[in-house]
């Protein structure tokens, strides 16, 4: 494409920030929203991962971000602002996160922290920093949120926590800025196909050596059980494509939605979540293998 060519397309004066860009959702978004002509300023935390992203597309520009170090937050603000020179924010993508699992009863508090810390706390603390750049562009905030923030499953309560959390900030947000035209939404997907599962089960295994021998008496065979289908899930998730174009929507729709379900496992879920409690926990008690 000629220089002359990529003038003309409206969007390539304006800039949007994702946190998490290095892999799976966010690398998706960071390349679609590239090729429609955005600038991109792509967050990531492994040094590595800063040329891989460069190699990408032209339009992506990769930005250290830590969301769980302010002083990393400030440093990426600051230098947003730089570059911008005035002209605002377009976009904030809100996807940096962790999913933590494991019996609550046993679960580490130091690993639920790092749970709440990243998915929530960070996301908060790169809001706060971004939204007078957003102001001034009037842009849109797209926070990721996930199905688990709708409807908890056993043992990834921390992650179904963290998700739920991202449902109340984005109400609250969406009203909170509407006076200055920030539109906010929240996508909520179902299994994706993206490295989550393999971190996930990765962190599991990390943290059993920290769990007492009780917690493997007590949880064991679910657990197997419970870890054979996630990566059943893993492997059947539909490509983090289908959540980038649903992002697209959100950033740039005359009439973006304030949600958006991704996934016909997600559609399920929601429609699980109709049936009364007690016909849920049976159905996921009988299928998981509990005991008793």
């Amino acid at each position: 494409m000629t220089d002359s060519k990529r003038s003309l397309n409206p969007n390539i004066q304006k800039s949007i920030l994702i946190s998490g860009a290095s892999s799976g959702i966010g690398l998706s978004c960071a390349k679609l929203l590239a090729e429609q002509g955005f600038q991109v300023f792509a967050g990531y935390r492994n040094p590595a991962d800063a040329e891989q992203l460069k190699a990408v597309h032209d339009n992506i520009e990769p930005i250290a971000l830590d969301v769980t170090q302010l002083e990393s937050i400030q440093a990426a603000s600051a230098q947003l602002e730089t570059k911008l020179q005035g002209q605002g924010l377009s976009g904030l993508v809100n996807n940096a996160g962790i999913a933590v699992g494991g019996p609550l009863e046993f679960l580490p508090i130091e690993s639920l922290r790092l749970q709440m810390e990243v998915n929530v706390i960070g996301l908060v603390a790169l809001t706060q920093a971004m939204i007078p750049l957003l102001r001034a562009a009037k842009g849109r905030i797209v926070n990721m949120g996930s199905i688990a923030g709708l409807s908890a499953l056993p043992f990834v309560g921390p992650y179904s926590a963290s998700k739920h959390a991202l449902e109340a900030l984005t109400d609250a947000l969406r009203i909170e800025l509407r006076p200055w035209n920030i539109q906010v939404a929240i996508i909520e997907p179902g299994v994706i196909d993206t490295p989550i599962w393999e971190k996930s089960l990765k962190t599991a295994t990390t943290l059993e050596p920290h769990f007492p021998p009780k917690m493997r008496e007590l949880y064991g065979r679910v657990l197997e059980i419970l870890k054979t289908e996630t990566q059943k899930a893993g492997q059947r998730g539909i490509p983090p494509e289908h959540v980038a174009k649903a992002v697209i929507h959100a950033l740039t729709s005359s009439r973006p939605r304030t949600r958006y379900l991704i996934g016909r496992d997600a559609h399920l879920r929601v429609l699980f979540n109709h049936l009364p409690d007690r016909w849920q926990d049976w159905i996921i008690i009988k299928k998981a293998g509990f005991p008793g």
